[in-house]
This record gives structure tokens, C-alpha cells and sequence, in this order.
């Protein structure tokens, strides 16, 4: 027979005051704070809002509705089934540039798109098309087929006059939140961050305006709502702002863009010659970039530059490049950076170590 045992005179305490503080509480609601008359606070009238909060809320709403959401879809094959399925590849930001539905983004934001989406302000969704992109430039170029009456571009500032220390804002969608403002200021001038190509992209606005994933590709504005960069980049060691965001300048994104409309992509000036590898420069022990060839009919082969000839014994060395402008130059990055700081059809002035010593020549540069 099993026996119940009897509850401790401890465990009996505590149950009876237990049913005491329940009892009390019922009949006395006020023991536990509550209180039957509570009523609403009455609500302090507060002055206008101040000339910097109009300015940022008329920013905000004049720019937002040219700002877009673009959602980049990848398309994979099932191993077992051979099905088809649209796997979303990544989400960020971009702009209207104009009345036609051209959408100015990130190239990085599309490149591994094989369908694009873009949503508007109005939360219409649209396929979009790649007119071109400028990769070295991280900018890319869509294009939409909504109406007219839908698309509102973005006005264009400029950047050659940022001051540091000037507000910013940046409008996007961090984290697939659509239309979210964050503000800050030019925090630095003439930065250089790398491309998705690895290549420098120069004179870069900083801003600490919380920049995330899904900003990317959406606009930094003035306090004007002016554009006056893309932004581009964080520098993050978690992915997440930190504080330090980057922004391709208005004055290049005026330049590339209208370029990428015309021709799909970006034409960059060029010399009309081919330079040896690193490896071959540093077998020979080259201080400079070695000319192997000149392109016949090229302003390199007018202005008289040489290239490298085999011969029976061995080879005759060509030119070799060592400044652009007096800016010394020991890769082809650093050679391809000095151009590009020029438009094709200027002339820039190479120095060239040639057989004993050093001649200057005036070049002008070919579109390529």
C-alpha cells in the first residue's frame, strides 16, 4: 500500500500566504499598482520643427520617389529533377535617371543577375534589361518600360566642390527595407577604394551616412537633394556600417553613364600598345613598363614610340615607359590609372628610357 506523504509545515506557510496576498490583491487592486481611474496624460504642444528637420523631410520626400529597390535573380538547375528554378541572387538600391526608364545602380548589385527586377517608390514591380555597365567604375545602367508619369528623376548636383564636413543623405533599402533615409556628412575627399575588377576607382566621396547591404546603388544627395555620389562601399570588417561608407562621385557617374547609354559600355583612352607581363619585366630587370608592340596606325606609332623586335640573336628592346605626366609608373595598373585621369583625344607626355637615357613624347589618346 503506498502512502502519502504529508506536506512540510514550510510548504503549508507558503501556500497560505500565497492565498492570503491573492485574496488581498483581488479585493485591493491598488496593492499592485494598479489603479481603476487611470487615464491618458495630457499631451505637451511642442514648437515647429526646426529649419534643419523641414529641410531634411522636404529632402527625403522630393528624392524618395526616384529611388528604386532592385532584387537580382540567379537561375540554377536541379541535379536530380533538371528543373529550373529562380533563386533570388541579392537585393539593392539604385535611381531613375530619366524620363526613358533608365536605372542607374551598382554593377556589383546585377552582375550575377540572369533576371532583374526593379520596384518603384509606388511599389510597382518592373523586369528591367542591362543597357551596360562600366565595371571598373562599379556602375551599371537598366532599363525599365514603365510609363513616364511613373518615373521621376533624380535632380544632378555636383561633387568637384563637396567641402568636408557638408550633410549628406543617403536614401535606399538596407536589409530589403525599402525607402529608409539615413544622414550624416562628407567625412573625407579623394578617396580610393578597389572596383569588383580590382581596379582603383579614384577621387571617392566618404560619408559616415549609414551605409549597409541593400544601399548599394542608391544615391548620396546634398542638402539641396541634389545626387552627388553612388554609394558604393562600406569598410567593415562584419559587412554592417561602421561608420565609414564610400560613394562614387556625381562628375564620374555624369560622365560613364551617358557613355554606357550611347554604347552599351564605357570607352576608356588608351595608347595603341601592348606591355610586356610583370614576370618577364622582372626576368629582365626593367625599372619601367616594357613596349612589346605598337598597333599599326595608332597615335603611339605617330608619335614614334618603338616596340620590342625579335631578332636572330635575341631581342632589341622597345621603349620602356617609367611616367606619365612625371607621375612614375611601374605596373599597368599605375599606367592604365594615369591615363585614365585623361579623356580620349588629349595628349599626355610619356617618358621612355630608351638606349642609353630618357626622351619625353607627347601622345594622344585613343578611344578603346
Amino acid at each position: 500500500m503506498r502512502f502519502l506523504r504529508s506536506p512540510s509545515p514550510i510548504t503549508v506557510l507558503l501556500i497560505a500566504l500565497a492565498g492570503i496576498y491573492l485574496t488581498y490583491h483581488t479585493l485591493h487592486p491598488e496593492f499592485g499598482g494598479l489603479d481603476r481611474n487611470a487615464e491618458s496624460r495630457p499631451v505637451v504642444p511642442r514648437s515647429d520643427l526646426g529649419a534643419d528637420e523641414r529641410n531634411t523631410i522636404e529632402v527625403f520626400r522630393a528624392a524618395s520617389p526616384s529611388v528604386v529597390y532592385i532584387t537580382s535573380i540567379a537561375v540554377q538547375r536541379s541535379l536530380f529533377s533538371l528543373n529550373i528554378y529562380e533563386i533570388p541572387q541579392g537585393t539593392g538600391s539604385g535611381f531613375i535617371w530619366d524620363k526613358q526608364g533608365r536605372i542607374v545602380t551598382n554593377y556589383h548589385v546585377i552582375s550575377d543577375a540572369n533576371r532583374i527586377e526593379v520596384t518603384l517608390a509606388d511599389h510597382s514591380n518592373w523586369k528591367a534589361a542591362l543597357v551596360g555597365a562600366a565595371p571598373d567604375r562599379d556602375l551599371a545602367v537598366l532599363q525599365i518600360t514603365a510609363p513616364a508619369d511613373k518615373l521621376r528623376p533624380i535632380m544632378v548636383g555636383e561633387s568637384e566642390d563637396l567641402q568636408v564636413g557638408q550633410k549628406v543623405f543617403a536614401i535606399g533599402n538596407p536589409f530589403g527595407l525599402d525607402q529608409t533615409l539615413t544622414t550624416g556628412v562628407v567625412s573625407a575627399l579623394g578617396r580610393e577604394i578597389k572596383s569588383v575588377t580590382n581596379r582603383t576607382i579614384r577621387n571617392v566621396i566618404q560619408t559616415d551616412a549609414a551605409i549597409n547591404p541593400g544601399n548599394s546603388g542608391g544615391p548620396l544627395l546634398d542638402s539641396a537633394g541634389r545626387l552627388i555620389g553612388v554609394n558604393t562601399a562600406i569598410y567593415s570588417p562584419s559587412g554592417a556600417s561602421s561608420g565609414v561608407g564610400f560613394a562614387v562621385p556625381v562628375h564620374e557617374v555624369n560622365r560613364v553613364v551617358p557613355q554606357i547609354i550611347k554604347h552599351g559600355k564605357l570607352f576608356r583612352p588608351g595608347l595603341g600598345i601592348s606591355i610586356a607581363n610583370q614576370r618577364l619585366m622582372q626576368e629582365l630587370n626593367l625599372d619601367g613598363l616594357l613596349v612589346l608592340s605598337v598597333e599599326s596606325g595608332s597615335s603611339a606609332e605617330k608619335a614614334g614610340i618603338r616596340g620590342t623586335q625579335q631578332v636572330r640573336g635575341g631581342l632589341i628592346l622597345g621603349d620602356i615607359i617609367v611616367a606619365v605626366n612625371g607621375e612614375p609608373v611601374k605596373s599597368w595598373n599605375q599606367l592604365r590609372d594615369e591615363v585614365e585621369k585623361h579623356e580620349a583625344g588629349e595628349a599626355v607626355t610619356l617618358t621612355l628610357q630608351r638606349d642609353n637615357g630618357q626622351v619625353d613624347i607627347k601622345v594622344v589618346l585613343e578611344a578603346i
